[in-house]
Formats: C-alpha cells, sequence, structure tokens
C-alpha cells in the first residue's frame, strides 16, 4: 500500500467544496416565458425599491388614495337659522342663530341681564371672538337647568354647534379650540357614610 502525503490526508479530512455551475444564460431562440422568468427577480427587486422610495420620513406611505376633508351642508330651518342643542353639567341649552347685528337674547333677556357676571358673557362670547364673527350673528337662546356657570356652558355649546352648522368652513376652526365637545365633567354622587363625595364626617374621638 502506497504511503499518502500530509497534503493528500489534508485533502481528505477537508474536502473542497463543489462549485455549481454557473446558471446559463438563455439561447436567443428560448422561448419568451423562459426569458420573463430570468427577468422577473430583477424586476421584484426595482418594484421593492421603488416601493420603499414610496415612504416618506415618518414610515407613512405616500400612496394610495388622497382622502380629502368633506364639507358638510349647512343646515337651516324654514326661517334661515341655525339650530342646535348645547349640554353642560345639569343645563341644557337651546340656541338658535341667525346672521345679524350681534344681539344675544337668552329665556327672553339680554345677556348683559342674565349673565350678569363679566365672565359668563367672556364665555358665551368665546366662539364668536375665536371665529372672527363678533357682532356679525343674532343668537335667540332658551336655557334649563343647573346655575348660572353651568348654563353658560351649555349656550356656548349650542352656539358652538350652531355656527359650524350654519358656516361648516368654520368647524374645524371651532373644534380645535374644544367648543364642540360635551364637557363631561359632571358633580360626583354622594357616598353613604360620607358627608358628600368624599368628605367625611368630623371625627370625634369621645
Amino acid at each position: 500500500m502506497a504511503k499518502k502525503s500530509l497534503s493528500d490526508l489534508g485533502e481528505l479530512t477537508n474536502p473542497k467544496p463543489e462549485v455549481p455551475p454557473a446558471a446559463e444564460a438563455p439561447a436567443e431562440g428560448a422561448p419568451a416565458e423562459v426569458a420573463a422568468e430570468t427577468a422577473a427577480p430583477a424586476s421584484r427587486r426595482d418594484g421593492r425599491r421603488d416601493r420603499e422610495e414610496r415612504v416618506d420620513d415618518h414610515g407613512a406611505s405616500t400612496q394610495g388614495p388622497q382622502i380629502e376633508a368633506v364639507l358638510r351642508e349647512q343646515q337651516l330651518d324654514k326661517q334661515g337659522r341655525a339650530y342646535a342643542t348645547g349640554r353642560r353639567k345639569d343645563a341644557v341649552a337651546r340656541v338658535w342663530l341667525k346672521p345679524g347685528s350681534g344681539k344675544i337674547v337668552i329665556n327672553g333677556r339680554e345677556q348683559e341681564v342674565y349673565f350678569a357676571r363679566p365672565t359668563l358673557r367672556l364665555i358665551i362670547n368665546q366662539v364668536f371672538d375665536v371665529t372672527d364673527r363678533t357682532g356679525q350673528y343674532d343668537v335667540e337662546a332658551t336655557v334649563k337647568g343647573g346655575g348660572l356657570s353651568g348654563q353658560a356652558g351649555a349656550v356656548r355649546h349650542g352656539i358652538s354647534t350652531a355656527l359650524t352648522r350654519y358656516e361648516p368652513a368654520l368647524r374645524t376652526t371651532v373644534k380645535r379650540e374644544g367648543f364642540l365637545t360635551r364637557d363631561p365633567r359632571v358633580v360626583e354622587r354622594k357616598k353613604y357614610g360620607r358627608a358628600k363625595a368624599r368628605r367625611s364626617f368630623q371625627f370625634s374621638k369621645r
């Protein structure tokens, strides 16, 4: 038996990996299907690269249908007024709004008489100040329930909704200020064993 050298032993222990034959290019006379299959991976890579480029810096895709803001229709009654209901705490206000000189009547009385405190009148006119419509609309409202603070908030809520129904283009401005959202804060109920919602009775040691 012939002796083997160290190089022969190395080849036996660590055989060289076989190199697969290179993919043959399609012949000129090959059918079009074979050529299409060969070009498919490249086209898929190009498509993937295009999709990656269509993603903006924030990771949002810029493709697809662009949804435009839908402008709501004007909602008026037979007298040409916009009607809305406003709520705050236990107060409920019904508001009618129409173009005018800025006169605000609440329960048959002027706002200076019904809401004597300037802060309450400021709350009512906040919507007109934000939308630059001060002195351009007349408001007639009936409000019941709650106190003066809750009634002022209910009237403001009603004016905000009525104004957006008369001028739908102002909805974004009014909504951004939060005037269209009904304030969910109400008085917490009293609990048994306590003087109020959280207040405990006075402790007596003896």
